[in-house]
C-alpha cells in the first residue's frame, strides 16, 4: 500500500500499510483497557442547532474489542480469526437534545486499531429526528475510505464516495492511545460526520491545522481548525495516561461573523461492563451516572 499524497511520515492518523503503531505503552494500556469493562463518560451538552443553544446530554463510551480487519465487524470468535483479528479501541458517542417540540438523537462509532499504524478501520454516524434519518458508513480499505451516505433529503439521496484522508472523528480515540501521536501542523482531514450531517456540506477531505498546548493543572488542549469551512474543534484532556477526555467544544463561524458554540463538559465517569447490566435493577446505574 502506498501513501496517497499525504505526508505519511508525520500523519499517524493516516498510516501506510501494516506498520506497527508506536507510542502505546503496552503495560499501561492493557492494565487499564483489557479488564472487561468500558469507560462511560457523561457530558452536559450545549448543542447549537437552528440558531439557538439547546440543553442536552452526550455520552462517550470507550472500550476495546477484537475486530475483523477483513469483514470490518466485531469478531464473535477472535481465537478462530487468526491474523485477521485486530485489537481496536472503539468510541461510541451519543448526543440527545430537543429542538422545539421534537428530539434529536445522534450516534458516532469509531473503530481505531491499537497496534496498527492505520486509520480507523470503520466509522459510522447516524442522526435521527422526527423528520427522518440519515446514516453514513466509512470503511478503510486499500488506502482510502469507501463511504456510503443515506439520507431522506432528495438533494443528498444515496451516495457512494471515495475519500483519501483520515477522519477528524478518530482524534478522540487517538488521544486515548497517546496524545503525542496526534500530528500537529497542517493536515488533510474528513470533517466530523455529525457536523457534516448537521451542516449538509459535501462529504470530502478538507485542509486543517492542529495545535496542542498545556493548560492549568494536569490538562492539555488540542485545537483543530478548518479555514475552508469555518469550523474549530477544541478538546481538553488529562495530560497523563489514560488521557481522559474532560470537555470538547465545536465553534462554527457564520457568514456574518457570529459564532455558534457547541460544548460538552464531563460530569461523570464510570468503568462498567454495561452489556451485562440489562436487568430492571440495573436502572439504578443510570441514576448514578446522572442519566
Amino acid at each position: 500500500m502506498r501513501c496517497l499524497g499525504i505526508v505519511c511520515a508525520s500523519l499517524i492518523l493516516l498510516g501506510c500499510g501494516g506498520n506497527p503503531r508506536t507510542g502505546v505503552d503496552e503495560d499501561q494500556f492493557s492494565s487499564y483497557w483489557y479488564q472487561g469493562k468500558a469507560e462511560i463518560n457523561v457530558f452536559d451538552l450545549e448543542q447549537y442547532r437552528y440558531g439557538a443553544k439547546r440543553e442536552g446530554t452526550a455520552v462517550m463510551i470507550f472500550v476495546t474489542e477484537d475486530f475483523s480487519k477483513r469483514k470490518q465487524v466485531k469478531l464473535d470468535n477472535p481465537e478462530a480469526a487468526g491474523a485477521d483479528a485486530r485489537k481496536v479501541i472503539k468510541m461510541n458517542m451519543t448526543r440527545e437534545f430537543v429542538t422545539g417540540v421534537y428530539p434529536y438523537n445522534t450516534m458516532l462509532s469509531v473503530f481505531t486499531p491499537v497496534y496498527d499504524e492505520e486509520n480507523a478501520f470503520k466509522i459510522t454516524a447516524s442522526v435521527t429526528e422526527w423528520c427522518g434519518q440519515a446514516f453514513i458508513q466509512m470503511n478503510w480499505k486499500n488506502g482510502s475510505y469507501r463511504a456510503k451516505l443515506f439520507s431522506y433529503f432528495e438533494s443528498e439521496g444515496d451516495q457512494e464516495v471515495k475519500l483519501e484522508g483520515p477522519s477528524e472523528d478518530e482524534i478522540f480515540n487517538t488521544i486515548r492511545l497517546n496524545p503525542s501521536i496526534v500530528p500537529e501542523g497542517n493536515v488533510r482531514l474528513i470533517p466530523s460526520l455529525t457536523f457534516q450531517r448537521f451542516s449538509h456540506i459535501p462529504l470530502k477531505v478538507e485542509r486543517a491545522s492542529i495545535s496542542k498546548r498545556k493548560i492549568s493543572g494536569n490538562q492539555e488542549e488540542l485545537s483543530l481548525e478548518y479555514k475552508t469551512i469555518n469550523r474549530k474543534l477544541v478538546v481538553r484532556y488529562q495530560q497523563f495516561f489514560p488521557y481522559e477526555i474532560l470537555s470538547w467544544e465545536e465553534i462554527q463561524t457564520k457568514p456574518d461573523g457570529s459564532l455558534e458554540r457547541t460544548i460538552g463538559t464531563r460530569r461523570n465517569m464510570e468503568k462498567l461492563d454495561y452489556w451485562n447490566r440489562n436487568s430492571l435493577q440495573d436502572k439504578e446505574l443510570r441514576r448514578a451516572l446522572g442519566l
